[in-house]
C-alpha cells in the first residue's frame, strides 16, 4: 500500500515543489517596444509674406498692361501715368522671384522630385543648406528643367505683354496730336513729377483675390493656367532663384519660420539696375514734357516698354528690337521727346 501524507502536510509540499520548479526555469525574454514611427515630412509651404510679394508684382503687371491707348483727356493720361509709375524697383524684382516660385510649384514633376528629399530630416536639412549656400544647386534637382521653362515663359510673357501695350501707348502719343486737348500743357507739371517719384518709392500692395489664388496655387490647391514651355540653360538669376525658393517650399523650408532666410536669396542686381534706369528715364522724360501727348510718350516708352524689356531680360528671352531713345543733353535742351523725322521731299522731275 503506498504511503500517503496527511492533507495538512501534502499542500505545503506541493507548494514547495512548484516554487522550486519556478526558480529553476529560465526567465521570459524581454521584448523591446517598437521604435516610434518617423516624423511625417513637412507639407509644401510658402510664407504668406512671399505670396504677398508675388501678388503685388502680378497686380502691377495686370493693371499696367490693361492701360488702353484710347486717351480722351488729360485726366485720363494722368491716371494712367500714376498706374504705370506705381512700382518700387527692388520690390518689383523680389516680387517677380516670388511669383517665379509659385509658378515653379505648378510643375508636378519638380515638386514630386524635391519631395523625395523631404522625408528624411537629415537629408532635407542638407538639401536646404546647399540651396541656401548656392541657389543654382536647385538646377540639379529632379524636374528642374521643365520648371525653369515654365518660369521663363510666365515671367517673359508678362514682360512681353507689358512691352507690346507700351508700344501701342507710345504710338498714341503721335496719334492724339490731332486732338486739341493733347497739345495743352499738363496741369501741375512739378507735382505730377513729384507724385511719380513718391509712387516709385512706396510699398506695392497686392490684390486680395490674387493673393488668395496664388496662396492656393502654392499649396497645390489651384492652378494658374500656365502653358509648359522648354527653356535651355543657362538660366537667368531670376529663374534660378525662383526655382530655389520653390524647392525650399517643397521641402517645407520656406514657411514663416524661415522667411527671413529665404529673403536673403532674393537679390538680382542686373534686373534691379534695369528697373532703376527705367525709372530715371521716366523722371527725365516727365521733367521736360509739357503737353499731354508728351506725357503719353513718357508713359508708353519708359513706364511700360522699358519695364517690360527688363522683365523679358529677367526671363532670359530675346529682347525686342526697337529704336530706344534715351534723352541726352541736346534732346533735353530742345524739348523731349525727340521730334519725328521730317518726311522726305520728292525730287522734282524734269519735264
Amino acid at each position: 500500500m503506498p504511503l500517503r501524507l496527511p492533507v495538512r502536510l501534502a499542500l505545503p509540499a506541493l507548494f514547495a515543489a512548484a516554487l522550486l520548479a519556478s526558480c529553476s526555469a529560465a526567465p521570459p525574454p524581454v521584448i523591446a517596444p517598437p521604435p516610434p514611427p518617423p516624423a511625417p515630412a513637412p507639407t509644401v509651404s510658402l510664407s504668406p509674406k512671399l505670396v504677398g510679394m508675388a501678388s503685388a508684382y502680378r497686380h502691377y503687371m495686370v493693371r499696367t498692361t490693361g492701360i488702353a491707348a484710347d486717351f480722351a483727356d488729360g485726366q485720363g493720361v494722368a491716371r494712367s501715368l500714376q498706374t504705370g509709375a506705381a512700382y518700387e524697383p527692388a520690390q518689383m524684382v523680389r516680387g517677380a522671384m516670388a511669383y517665379a516660385a509659385v509658378v515653379a510649384l505648378q510643375d508636378k514633376s519638380f515638386v514630386d522630385g524635391v519631395r523625395t528629399y523631404a522625408k528624411d530630416r537629415t537629408q532635407r536639412q542638407q538639401v536646404a543648406y546647399e540651396i541656401l549656400k548656392d541657389p543654382a544647386y536647385a538646377l540639379g534637382l529632379p524636374g528642374a528643367a521643365s520648371a525653369a521653362g515654365l518660369v521663363s515663359a510666365a515671367i517673359g510673357g508678362d514682360g512681353q505683354r507689358l512691352y507690346d501695350q507700351g508700344k501701342a501707348v507710345k504710338q498714341a502719343a503721335y496719334d492724339i496730336q490731332r486732338q486739341p486737348w493733347s497739345k495743352v500743357d499738363v496741369a501741375d507739371r512739378d507735382d505730377r513729377l513729384a507724385g511719380a517719384k513718391t509712387l516709385s518709392s512706396a510699398a506695392m500692395l497686392g490684390d486680395v483675390a490674387e493673393t488668395t489664388r496664388l496662396q492656393q496655387a502654392a499649396q497645390g490647391a489651384g492652378g494658374l493656367d500656365l502653358t509648359p514651355a522648354a527653356a535651355a540653360a543657362p538660366y537667368t538669376p531670376t529663374v534660378v532663384r525662383g526655382l530655389a525658393i520653390a524647392a525650399l517650399a517643397a521641402l517645407g523650408e520656406a514657411g514663416d519660420a524661415n522667411v527671413e532666410t529665404v529673403l536673403g536669396l532674393m537679390n538680382e542686381p542686373n534686373v534691379g539696375r534695369c528697373m532703376n534706369m527705367s525709372k530715371l528715364n521716366l523722371y527725365q522724360c516727365l521733367a521736360v514734357a509739357r503737353p499731354n501727348y508728351e506725357d503719353v510718350f513718357c508713359l508708353g516708352q519708359h513706364a511700360m516698354m522699358d519695364t517690360g524689356r527688363c522683365m523679358i531680360k529677367a526671363a532670359g528671352l530675346t529682347e525686342p528690337v526697337e529704336a530706344h531713345f534715351v534723352p541726352d543733353a541736346k534732346s533735353i535742351a530742345r524739348g523731349y521727346p525727340a521730334p519725328k523725322p521730317p518726311a522726305k521731299k520728292k525730287a522734282n522731275r524734269k519735264s
